[in-house]
């Protein structure tokens, strides 16, 4: 298999007994990655060898946790809560996932790509952060006892207003895009002592569009598949309801009045993700579409970032809002190649005719198009840890992307490359050397092709 974790110096945190059970993990995996083309013993091979990796990565985890407490980490408590995420749902999903499809390559693929990409990720932020070589993400997390009180709540809560059986997909929500959704922010005050300037307290509620179509649409009787006035409105003031449920699970904060709410675009949402730490940040599959609920306190809010909804104005800001969702769709193209320069690049190249995703790995971008899928993939053929054929594999072995349209994204376009992926039929692919208004031309060609067929 081409595909090879290459341990470099960055991985290193300068604790020699982590460091050795990170390339520890690092060897495993590969492996696993060669294992996995030998289709006689794959079965066998990666059976042991996930059984093996799994007993070693819980053990790794054990004595880093002992480490961090020898050394009074201060993270400790939310360092541990993103192991034991992974340790309880990360790998038993990918787990079942393997056992239903019988090891197929598929399967085997996802979850060494799956693993090598939180190994990855993981070891350069969150395990450098325990030595001063960076900063946690996700610092300001609830305490676990907290979180779970929380997760427990909204779960209930979407049960007892909507009848939703929920699971949680993520506990540490990152604002990927998922579909069309509205971004509803709340702004609480949240209380003050004497003497102290007042406290905030930011809610976001996202909810994917047919969610919303779905629960209060239903209850109101709409017969409509869209948004309208009449559904935006029932749901602020649902979601008004769901939050004064939801907000005493919040620490220390006590939530004295709504001070201002605002209907975001997708673009000012992420300017908060970028630019804030969240206290909570869950996402949830309620079996009708997604949804997320986030919250940061204290917040002081930039200007920018959105229209507040007054008595006078919320008819017309909510109009605007839906003439806005109602201004034709740019067609999706989600660009996947770990150098941020090319991302970029396309991205700056394309923004202005198309809706343009960025992912960095093959991981990302599954998790791109399964949250929002686009119209067209540009794919990396050369990546660390999964290359643009397995990424293609998996892509190809989702019954709901079979079809999705696939270009290579390349510097390569020997025929051993072609042949090695012909079967899993890409649109083509596309020189990364060649001029921008090259590569413009050929993108606005498959789509003029596109609506001609």
């Amino acid at each position: 298999m081409d595909s090879q974790l290459v341990w470099s110096d960055e991985y290193n945190i300068g604790v020699d007994v982590i460091d050795k059970e990170h390339k520890r993990l690092f060897k495993i995996i590969n492996k696993l990655f060669a294992f996995g083309e030998e289709e006689k013993k794959s079965q066998w091979a990666c059976q042991e060898g996930i059984k093996y990796f799994k007993e070693h990565a819980i053990k790794h985890f054990a004595e880093e946790e002992n480490f961090m407490l020898s050394i009074n980490y201060k993270g400790y408590e939310t360092h541990r809560q993103l192991h034991e995420g992974f340790r309880q749902k990360t790998l038993p999903a990918l787990e079942q996932e393997l056992e239903h499809t019988n090891y197929s390559l598929g399967a085997v693929n996802h979850f060494l790509g799956v693993c090598a990409g939180w190994l990855i990720g993981h070891t350069l932020t969150e395990d450098q952060a325990i030595v001063g070589g960076g900063t946690s993400k996700w610092t300001n997390l609830l305490p676990e006892e907290e979180h779970e009180a929380m997760k427990k709540a909204i779960l209930q809560l979407l049960y007892d207003m909507f009848k939703l059986e929920s699971h949680v997909i993520s506990e540490t929500y990152s604002g990927e895009k998922f579909g069309k959704g509205v971004y509803y922010r709340l702004l609480y005050s949240a209380g003050q002592e004497d003497g102290e300037e007042e406290k905030e307290c930011e809610i976001i509620l996202v909810f994917e569009e047919k969610l919303l179509v779905n629960t209060v649409g239903k209850a109101l009787g709409l017969k409509t598949n869209k948004l309208d006035s009449m559904l935006i409105n029932a749901t602020r003031y649902t979601a008004r309801q769901f939050v004064e449920r939801i907000r005493d699970h919040l620490p220390n904060v006590e939530l004295t009045e709504l001070k201002e709410e605002n209907l975001l675009t997708y673009e000012e949402f992420r300017n908060i993700f970028e630019r804030e730490t969240l206290q909570v940040s869950l996402l949830f599959d309620t079996g009708e579409g997604y949804f997320s609920y986030c919250a940061i306190a204290p917040h002081l809010l930039q200007k920018g970032v959105g229209t507040a909804i007054e008595s006078e104005n919320a008819m017309d800001e909510i109009e605007k809002y839906l003439m806005k969702r109602e201004e034709p769709q740019k067609p999706k193209i989600l660009i996947v190649d770990d150098s941020m320069t090319i991302r970029q690049g396309m991205k700056e190249l394309l923004c202005n005719d198309y809706e343009v995703a960025l992912a960095k790995s093959g991981m990302s971008a599954l998790q791109s198009i399964s949250l929002d899928k686009p119209d067209l993939v540009l794919l990396d053929y050369e990546m660390p840890v999964c290359d643009g054929r397995q990424v293609l594999q998996m892509i190809r072995s989702e019954e709901d992307f079979a079809g999705l349209p696939v270009i290579f994204l390349t510097g390569r376009t020997d025929p051993e490359s072609v042949k090695k992926v012909i079967s899993l039929k890409p649109e083509g692919y596309l020189s990364k050397y060649l001029k921008h208004d090259e590569i413009k031309k050929k993108i606005d060609d498959f789509f003029e092709r596109k609506k001609l067929s």
